[in-house]
């Protein structure tokens, strides 16, 4: 993709003016206006050169396609996502500015809330998905994964998309929620649909929301008290009702919120560690040899890689970013894809380094909003990884990867793989 830039004089208005914008004046940086289309196609396929004009155009840039600033160094994507009075989740996420247009769906209680309302359902989450949970669901969850990689050896060959980093976690979350068995096949259309969501008015999202119905009635359905196994996470939501910490309406919404963010960041976090993994043998070696390192592939394989590449948030107040101006009401879209490739934040970025400190990195956001799924998403990486490097001795890609494209999540459709036995 081919930028082109403009600037805007810092003593003259933005080339594009809306309603709320601050008007430049001398005190302030002029602010790069872009072509980028972050939600084209071919964008989509390799973002990576992209980012870098991004992230080198300055602090903060403006997108002419869809009127929104943007910022996709680390440090700006950082303070953004940490300073949630400023920059607001309950106008949206996405590029819907839900202060002037209805959402698609009610309102996530946790992604698209504020505090203080978003701290007392998080706090129930928190409490539902705690450490001492995942603790107790290590066990099961590390014998599922040998189980898993052990049927795949005897197969040799297969794809590691549809039959390790979908069906693992499939495998083990469904369970975990305590969802009814019949209609699991539509939870990763869902989750595409939800991310799809969030991206503009484009091919994607009306597709996704079209074909959306049997999905998002299957997921309205196992939200729902009645249809939840005891001792799984959505019964666990639901007993906060009866405790006075959330309302009987709020308690699906919150299970819904978990079905969402709880396998996508999943799938394609698995998946991205094993390509990985396929194309840097060197850190597959490493890893064989030190098990200990399991949980920081997988970190660095989502800093790299970066399932979850943007989010927006929306102002609250005229507010200064690095000396660049911007008013209330505007959405700014931050590129957590490059903040993890940011060259000012990270050494060799470009270099998938399972010894890295990867501490700080954006790939589950960050702050109060940071993923609510990424405890499951971490204890699932790190025992699938842990079994590969104990059973497999290398995995070669066999065929092309294929992208999914999708307007908020970066993931493979197709990897062929290899595996040769330990």
């Amino acid at each position: 993709m081919v930028a082109t830039v403009t600037t805007a004089s810092p003593h003259t208005p933005p080339v594009l003016s809306f309603g709320g914008g601050v008007p430049d004046d001398a005190s302030s940086q002029p602010i790069v206006h872009l072509d980028v289309d972050p939600f084209a196609m071919d964008f989509f396929a390799d973002p990576h050169p992209t980012h870098e004009v991004l992230r080198q155009a300055g602090p903060v840039v403006y997108l002419d396609k869809w009127n929104v600033y943007a910022v996709a160094r680390y440090a700006e994507v950082h303070a953004v996502l940490n300073d949630p009075a400023t920059f607001c989740s309950s106008r949206g996420v996405g590029l819907s500015d839900f202060a002037r247009e209805k959402p698609w769906r009610p309102q996530s209680l946790i992604l698209e809330a504020d505090p203080p309302a978003h701290t007392r359902t998080r706090a129930v989450l928190n409490k539902v998905l705690s450490p001492a949970v995942m603790k107790q669901l290590r066990d099961g969850f590390a014998a599922a994964a040998d189980a898993k990689v052990d049927e795949l050896l005897e197969r040799r060959s297969f794809d590691a998309v549809a039959d390790l980093a979908e069906a693992y976690p499939l495998s083990v979350f469904p369970d975990a929620m305590g969802l009814q068995k019949e209609g699991r096949e539509n939870l990763l259309p869902y989750a595409g649909l939800v991310f799809n969501a969030f991206g503009p008015p484009n091919q994607l999202r009306q597709d996704a929301i079209e074909r959306s119905a049997p999905h998002q009635a299957y997921v309205a359905a196992q939200c729902q008290r009645d249809n939840l196994a005891p001792g799984g996470f959505g019964a666990c939501i639901h007993a906060r009702v009866d405790t006075g910490d959330i309302t009987a309406d709020e308690a699906p919404l919150l299970v819904r919120s978990l079905l969402s963010a709880g396998l996508d960041t999943t799938v394609n976090g698995i998946g991205a560690a094993v390509y990985c993994l396929a194309r840097y043998p060197q850190e597959f070696a490493r890893l064989r040899s030190d098990l200990s390192l399991a949980r920081n592939a997988f970190e660095e394989a989502v800093r790299y890689e970066s399932p979850v590449q943007t989010f927006f948030r929306t102002t609250t107040r005229d507010v200064e970013i690095c000396g660049c101006r911007v008013g209330e009401g505007e959405k700014v879209l931050m590129f957590l894809a490059a903040a993890n490739r940011d060259p000012r934040r990270w050494a060799d970025p470009e270099r998938y380094d399972i010894t890295r400190k990867t501490s700080g990195h954006v790939g589950f956001g960050s702050g109060i909003h940071m993923c609510v799924g990424q405890l499951v998403a971490r204890l699932e990486g790190e025992v699938m990884l842990s079994a590969l490097a104990r059973k497999v001795a290398s995995i070669e890609i066999t065929g092309d990867a294929k992208r999914r494209f999708n307007n908020t999540l970066r993931g493979l459709e197709s990897l062929p793989v290899t595996f040769t036995p330990a």
